[in-house]
């Protein structure tokens, strides 16, 4: 009876002797598809051929310039996504329970080799290889996702609000690819009774990015309470991002409003963003459909026209990341016009039915919902 292998591999065998070789190879040959083989004799050689082609290695442990766990050792290092399946003599019996222990997936002791025991061998190791990467993923994974959930609650922080005639709401959720962003928001309430708003997205993508919103809110946090606003704020920003981001070309856009104590007027900067939207006496419109001024970290002496908007008795406004607005509906991305169509459509701003018409979102998505009165 033949042996079988499932799929036509690429082999690496380290092998000195050329007998054992030879052998080898004519049993592989019985296989329903024979493996292609590279041949190699001393572990120099194994380096020069170990490339990101080769699926399994069967390794010799006597090498003429390695041996015992030595050579395993090697060969792991140089292949870790590859099988490796040892060669052993009958009196070395026990080195092969060794490297089982020290990372390959299974030994074979050479006067014990048939076509069809090496063959099953071959293709066991394969697949505890793939159960081990598969695990060694999911372990990443989860520690990804501890380390993305401490970020995130950075870029949750718990609102400094007294006043209760605000409404107030707040989402954050991460796009499609489960890549953590630099998105960010956050409410502050200072003694005069000012409310300050803001919502920011740091381009890119990666733990730098977040650890990079992370940092921006809250000093944007701590220079509110300490008395900054407008552009000698946003200046102070733009400091700062200069100052820790990775590389030049990473820059901010972000939204940041002042509501009057009487929440019936706000000041906003629309620092390169997506303009807000806003509910007021039943009419829906975009705050303003062009930004303030360019994003943080391109120009150091940038200036941002303040918009004065007017909010009256009953409104609802949403800041938001761009995250929303390039989210897919009906095969197109939804854009600004199409969520002021679908606030139109419900007649008030409800950011989980609105989460809820685009579907999946690509990108992160921050929003905070302010509002008075029964819209």
């Amino acid at each position: 009876m033949t042996a079988t292998l499932n799929e036509t591999l690429t082999l690496l065998l380290v092998e000195d002797d050329a007998g054992d070789a030879f052998l080898v190879e004519e049993l592989l040959k019985q296989a329903e598809a024979p493996p292609r083989i590279t041949w190699v004799r001393t572990l120099d050689e194994t380096k020069a051929r170990l490339g990101p082609e080769i699926q399994c290695v069967l390794v010799d442990l006597s090498l003429p310039d390695a041996t015992g766990l030595e050579a395993l050792e090697h060969v792991i290092h140089l292949a870790p996504h590859a099988a490796v399946l040892v060669l052993t003599g009958l009196r070395d019996a026990h080195v092969g329970v060794a490297a089982v222990q020290a990372g390959a997936q299974d030994y074979l002791v050479k006067q014990d080799v048939d076509a069809r025991l090496l063959a099953r061998a071959i293709r066991y190791a394969m697949e505890r290889k793939r159960a081990d990467l598969a695990q060694r993923r999911l372990v990443e994974a989860e520690l990804t996702a501890k380390e993305n959930a401490r970020l995130e609650n950075g870029l949750l922080p718990v609102p400094l609000l007294r006043n209760r005639g605000l409404r107030h709401s707040t989402r954050y959720l991460p796009g499609s690819g489960g890549r953590l962003a630099g998105d960010f928001l956050d409410t502050v309430q200072t003694p005069d009774g000012s409310i300050h708003v803001v919502v920011g997205d740091v381009c890119g993508h990666g733990p730098d990015e977040a650890a990079l919103g992370v940092a921006l809110r809250i000093a944007w946090r701590a220079l509110v309470l300490a008395g900054q606003s407008g552009d000698l704020l946003l200046h102070t920003l733009d400091t700062l991002l200069r100052a820790e981001r990775k590389a030049p070309e990473i820059f901010t856009t972000l939204c940041m409003t002042t509501i009057a104590p009487d929440l019936g007027s706000a000041q906003m900067r629309v620092v390169g963003h997506p303009p807000p939207v806003l509910v007021r006496d039943g009419h829906v419109q975009l705050v303003e459909s062009a930004p303030s001024g360019p994003p943080l970290g391109i120009f150091p002496d940038a200036q941002w026209r303040v918009l004065d908007v007017p909010l009256g008795e009953r409104w609802s406004m949403m800041l938001y990341t761009d995250g929303l607005i390039e989210a897919a509906v009906g095969g197109e991305m939804l854009g600004v016009d199409g969520l002021v169509d679908l606030v139109r459509l419900h007649g008030t701003i409800d950011i989980d039915r609105l989460i809820g018409d685009v579907g999946t979102l690509n990108d992160d998505l921050a929003a905070v919902v302010v509002g008075r009165g029964e819209i």
